[in-house]
């Protein structure tokens, strides 16, 4: 009984593990400039990225054109995520964690500073952890220069 009380506990470790090395992946594809492809092979068919402002993305078509679109948008980003709380349970997860991004906006050239929370469902396809829903909870999107104590979020173009 303990042995499978072990193995037990030691899958669930090795599933938070690879769904810790799916959002690694993720950031990675998001600061080489948001590889459109690579990002939307990140997601389930049906998967769903919710960017708050920044909009909403369906399926894997939708995710590829939606970040294929980005690029014209942000000049750069580079994003710092932390304190991951993830949950398995079986062949689907949750996690939470948290978003620090200094970025570039394209059209005024304004460097931001972002914060913000994503809440995740993952599910596993093919042996694989995938993002089934991926939201984007901004708790802070500010200029640089004036900083996050006089404009805690700005008004995004368009």
């Amino acid at each position: 009984m303990a042995s499978r009380d072990f193995e037990e506990r030691l899958l669930r470790l090795e599933d938070i593990e690879a769904i810790k090395a799916l959002k690694h992946q993720y950031c990675l594809y998001c600061d080489n400039d948001y590889d459109p492809e690579g990002l939307a092979s990140l997601f389930t068919e049906d998967g769903v990225w919710d960017g708050g402002l920044f909009g909403v993305a369906s399926g894997r078509d939708g995710i590829r054109k939606f970040f294929g679109e980005t690029t014209k948008v942000v000049k750069f980003a580079i994003h710092h995520v932390t304190n991951p709380m993830i949950e398995v349970n079986g062949d689907t997860a949750t996690g939470h964690w948290y978003l620090w991004q200094p970025m570039v906006m394209r059209d005024a050239d304004q460097a931001l500073w972002l914060a913000a929370r994503y809440n995740e469902t993952y599910r596993r396809v093919d042996g694989s952890w995938r993002f089934a829903h991926l939201d984007l909870g901004i708790r802070m999107l500010s200029p640089y220069e004036e900083g996050y104590g006089k404009l805690p979020i700005i008004d995004l173009p368009g």
